[in-house]
């Protein structure tokens, strides 16, 4: 295990005292450019995050869990705050959430601010991150829990859901209803690693058993009902052939749904569509569309129960990789 840096070897490091490297963190006016830079340069390369609880001990925390997703657009992440919130509230422990836009770094800059709080735990959602995030990982006072993934190399704890095996899923229950001719659309490509990940998984499984897309659609804006009307359309006026579409997300799914009932074609006798998320979107749709479960709330709720499990025993975990098992549901349109 790594060990973690204190204030004093980050000053060390740069050749300054405690006190100058303190205020050096503290953006104080009184300590020159050259000195700010050094201590910031030399604590970032070593993962050190100061603490801004002022006059408290190294070892103090606030009652806050940090809570780190790419977005709050799309209907994914508010139910894995769900899961945290609702299993958080009988302790004094309360989320705090911060929003990274599937960027890496400003996942960094989100992470390195909440860090600076000394929470009492952190969740943050994938396994993909810089190498001065990662480091600011390994070295937080505090459990840290990365959820949604299981497919990579974690920093510690890890509570998700395998992608690739999902889109190995998909494609297995797509080949056994005889589709062959098969599309892809999806969204966040390639910021949104999950969704790249099943793709892969998608892709893999197809080719073993000898079938090749016949178009895909990798977009990189937001997922939409509109969006995914429009690619779809798109993509059967390039590929007229296409039978069978599977989307990175329920959202996109449905804008084809759409686009099927605008345009006058039968589903799935036309065309077959599905999704992935189960989202509460598809419940109350004249037709129910084929999805996964990606056990969202259950990836919510593990995670705050191990934030909690440390917390009360004080003790720390051995680091663990739960996998969840996705599940599929074939609705009416496969």
């Amino acid at each position: 295990m790594t060990k973690k840096l204190l204030l004093k070897d980050i000053a060390k490091l740069a050749g300054v005292s405690e006190m100058t490297a303190s205020r050096a963190l503290r953006d104080a006016p009184d300590v020159s450019k050259i000195t700010k830079a050094k201590v910031e340069r030399i604590a970032q390369s070593h993962g050190y995050v100061p603490n801004r609880i002022a006059g408290s001990l190294s070892s103090q925390s606030v009652n806050l869990v940090a809570v780190v997703v790419p977005s709050l657009n799309s209907f994914v992440f508010p139910e894995v705050l769900s899961g945290v919130s609702t299993t958080l509230s009988a302790s004094p422990l309360k989320p705090v959430v911060g929003v990274s836009g599937y960027d890496q770094k400003e996942e960094e800059d989100v992470i390195r601010e909440m860090l600076s709080w000394r929470p009492s735990g952190l969740i943050v959602a994938g396994l993909e991150h810089t190498e001065a995030t990662r480091r600011m990982l390994e070295q937080a006072d505090c459990p840290v829990v990365e959820v949604m993934d299981t497919d990579g190399d974690p920093v510690g704890h890890c509570v998700g859901i395998s992608h690739l095996e999902a889109g190995r899923e998909m494609a297995r229950a797509m080949l056994t209803r005889g589709y062959r001719k098969i599309g892809f659309i999806g969204t966040k490509m390639p910021q949104d690693f999950r969704a790249k990940k099943r793709f892969d998984g998608f892709v893999a499984e197809l080719r073993v058993q000898g079938v090749d897309l016949v178009d895909r659609e990798l977009f990189s804006g937001d997922s939409s009902i509109l969006t995914g009307r429009e690619l779809t359309a798109q993509m059967l006026q390039r590929s007229p052939s296409v039978e069978c579409i599977y989307y990175s997300s329920d959202v996109m799914s449905v804008g084809g749904l759409m686009h099927c009932q605008a345009a006058g074609l039968r589903v799935p006798e036309d065309l077959a569509l599905a999704g992935f998320n189960n989202l509460q979107l598809l419940q109350g749709l004249p037709l129910a569309l084929a999805t996964t479960d990606a056990c969202r709330r259950q990836i919510g709720e593990r995670a705050a129960k191990i934030i909690l499990q440390v917390r009360d025993t004080r003790d720390t975990l051995p680091p663990f990789r739960e996998v969840l098992r996705s599940t599929i549901s074939a609705g009416q349109s496969l």
